[in-house]
């Protein structure tokens, strides 16, 4: 066998051969990617909140209806769900390493445009231009996240998946401080927050290129065949769509309406219903950095199996709990239903190997897909019935984890790849 080209087969070796040897150069430096990278999602996820929380301006400033609303949202969706696989797919045959700065200044031309805009037709494009921002940088940054995991990639894409909950939350806090008080123009100030993203991440992408390249060991890694058939490949793959779109369905009936929820049923104030849904937030930030972690030492598929329908039994009790129980059941469901995300990104990282920016981008972008299709059609659905029906309704959602049977054990399988020599830049 040739030094130039050796056939991994056994499962334990072949599993060793994807661990990124540029991580020899110490762990230090790892951490400081995975926690940079984290932080510029927190930045980037901030300010797509941000579109939302000043709706209610933008609608007194230039006398729009709800339609017109909602059209911002689906101008925002669609760029940033439907680019997210194929800058995926792209990136994955073509690497460019420094394509997270460059849609990095998407976001901060649309955020530019946003504060200045004068024309509904302007918020339009200023909205699309921060979709194409976040349809670059999800796939992009879970890319680098994997890269820097040292072999733990789950507990990368917790870390990495933090920070973006973390802007989503922060997002519309910030936006009531210094936007609604000042006005539209006072948008501009979150360019600065962009810039520093802009900042770090052309670091971090100066580390993804001599990752990419192994300049100090003139080793690539390439990753050849999935560990299952295609057509397991595929039907794995619509399986944890399917999964994803149970838990976003669920997660926008909590995240939308959970304080009309709360001020419906307990008849308590919005300011206590607020406490209970950052209560929730939080838990769902507890179970993403959970999530990782688990699946690296227990598996993704027992993971995934255990936060999709492990959770139905607390859905199915919470439209008849008391107010108590209710905050009890709802930290239950926000630790276990967000842990699947990770382990659902690296399982599918694992079965299509090669492609990473391809299944980040499609996963993301899905997530993203759900959640404002999950908050529109559950609206129309609260306005035909009521709030409670919603959540009889989506409280059998989690069943769909029974699919998560049909999924191959990946631990059983070697992944196989080749070693190729190539010369340093």
């Amino acid at each position: 066998m040739s030094s130039t080209q050796q056939l991994d087969t056994s499962s334990k070796s072949g599993s060793n051969t994807v661990l990124d040897s540029s991580l020899k150069t110490g762990s230090k430096t790892v951490l400081e990617i995975l926690l940079a990278i984290s932080f510029c999602h927190l930045l980037n996820d901030m300010i797509s909140s941000l579109l939302p929380a000043i709706y209610p301006l933008l609608k007194d400033a230039y006398r729009l209806d709800f339609a017109q609303v909602g059209l911002i949202t689906l101008t925002y969706q669609c760029t940033a769900s439907l680019l997210q696989p194929l800058v995926g797919l792209h990136t994955d045959r073509r690497p460019i390493p420094y394509s997270l700065p460059a849609g990095m200044g998407f976001t901060l031309l649309g955020l530019i445009m946003l504060a200045m805009a004068h024309s509904f037709a302007t918020i339009l494009f200023a909205a699309a231009l921060v979709g194409t921002g976040a349809s670059v940088f999800h796939p992009e940054s879970s890319r680098v996240a994997r890269m820097a995991s040292g072999g733990q990639h789950g507990l990368a894409q917790s870390l990495f998946q933090l920070g973006g909950n973390a802007g989503l939350a922060i997002g519309p806090l910030l936006a009531a401080v210094i936007v609604l008080p000042r006005g539209q123009s006072a948008v501009a100030w979150f360019s600065l927050a962009v810039l520093l993203a802009i900042i770090l991440l052309s670091w971090v992408s100066g580390w993804a290129k001599r990752h990419m390249f192994l300049g100090s060991s003139r080793a690539a890694h390439k990753e050849l065949h999935a560990p299952v058939s295609s057509k397991r490949v595929v039907t794995s793959i619509i399986i944890l769509l399917a999964l994803l779109f149970s838990k976003f369905f669920y997660l926008a009936s909590i995240t939308s309406y959970y304080t009309f929820y709360l001020i419906g049923k307990f008849h308590v104030s919005v300011r206590s219903a607020q406490i209970h849904l950052f209560v929730f937030l939080g838990a769902v930030a507890l179970g993403t950095i959970a999530g990782g972690p688990i699946g690296d030492r227990i598996g993704r598929k027992r993971v995934i199996w255990f936060s999709i329908l492990g959770v139905l039994p607390f859905t199915l009790a919470l439209p008849y709990a008391n107010l108590f129980w209710t905050e009890i059941l709802s930290v239950i469901i926000g630790l276990i239903l967000a842990s699947a995300f990770p382990a659902i990104v690296v399982y599918g990282q694992e079965l299509v190997p090669g492609r990473v920016g391809m299944i980040s981008g499609l996963f993301f972008g899905f997530a993203f897909g759900m959640a404002g299709l999950g908050a529109a059609v559950l609206g129309e659905l609260a306005d035909l019935t009521s709030i409670r029906f919603v959540y009889l309704v989506c409280s059998v959602l989690p069943a769909v984890g029974l699919l998560a049977a049909f999924l191959p054990n990946l631990e059983r399988f070697p992944i196989r790849t080749v070693h190729e020599t190539v010369d340093a830049p």
